[in-house]
């Protein structure tokens, strides 16, 4: 999983890095909250962990900010020394997923970590997976549209598989790369490119069967759902400005 971690403490945030680090997590640490907001609204992350008191702002008002800005509900976790009721309280109503004293427990912070994967892709055991009119059999690799069998190579039904599972979420060129290609970030490929161009045409990913993938300029891409009005046209059910 790519993290991002708000922590402006040094060595609490090298701690926290090396823990996940170890457990095979990619972890980038942020001390301050607009750094931290700037990464995770233009990056792809999996999931943040935030401190609650930092320099700039309180963690209450960067994780208003995630859920106010972002596409899709990014699973956070807040992990600081504020531990009473109130607290625990005022962090979920905001929008967290969970709450961690500290200071961390490797072994819990780890399972807590796993545990929100696990709840954020609950379909992932499923051997058929429903997308609107799309049908994505697990174990033959195989997507229906409509019912009928559509021609994929493997990195195409890879490639559809995340995008649909990630519906909603900016995923830049170089996570896609990484998750499906199994490719360094820093490569310079046109891969992506030339692959979400043709899912667009091979898997009919228009307006007129419940999805598109809208280009995002100079940061990836973003599978978006989108309805028909009653007078029949298609409307985005999500702001396309972004």
């Amino acid at each position: 999983m790519r993290i991002a971690l708000l922590e402006d403490e040094l060595e609490q945030a090298q701690n926290i890095q090396s823990i996940l680090h170890d457990k095979e997590h990619e972890c980038d640490s942020f001390a301050t909250g607009q750094s931290f907001l700037s990464a995770v609204l233009h990056r792809s992350y999996d999931l943040i962990i935030l401190d609650w008191q930092i320099p700039d702002m309180t963690g209450i008002e960067v994780l208003e900010n995630v859920r106010a800005h972002l596409d899709w509900p990014i699973p956070a976790i807040f992990l600081t020394q504020r531990d009473s009721e109130s607290d625990i309280v005022c962090a979920l109503d905001a929008g967290a997923d969970d709450f961690i004293a500290k200071p961390a427990r490797a072994a819990e912070l780890v399972a807590r970590i796993n545990a929100l994967a696990r709840r954020s892709n609950p379909e992932n055991d499923k051997e058929l997976l429903t997308f609107g009119p799309f049908e994505v059999n697990m174990n033959q690799h195989s997507i229906q549209l409509h019912g009928e069998a559509l021609a994929l190579t493997d990195k195409d039904f890879d490639l559809t598989l995340f995008l649909f599972q990630n519906q909603g979420r900016l995923l830049t060129r170089e996570v896609l790369l990484e998750r499906v290609w199994g490719l360094a970030r820093n490569i310079n490929t046109r891969t992506v490119d030339t692959h979400i161009s043709r899912l667009r045409r091979r898997l009919g990913l228009n307006p007129e069967n419940g999805f598109r993938i809208k280009t995002i300029y100079q940061r990836g891409y973003r599978l978006e759902t989108v309805k028909a009005t009653e007078t029949g046209k298609p409307v985005s059910d999500r702001n396309t400005n972004a």
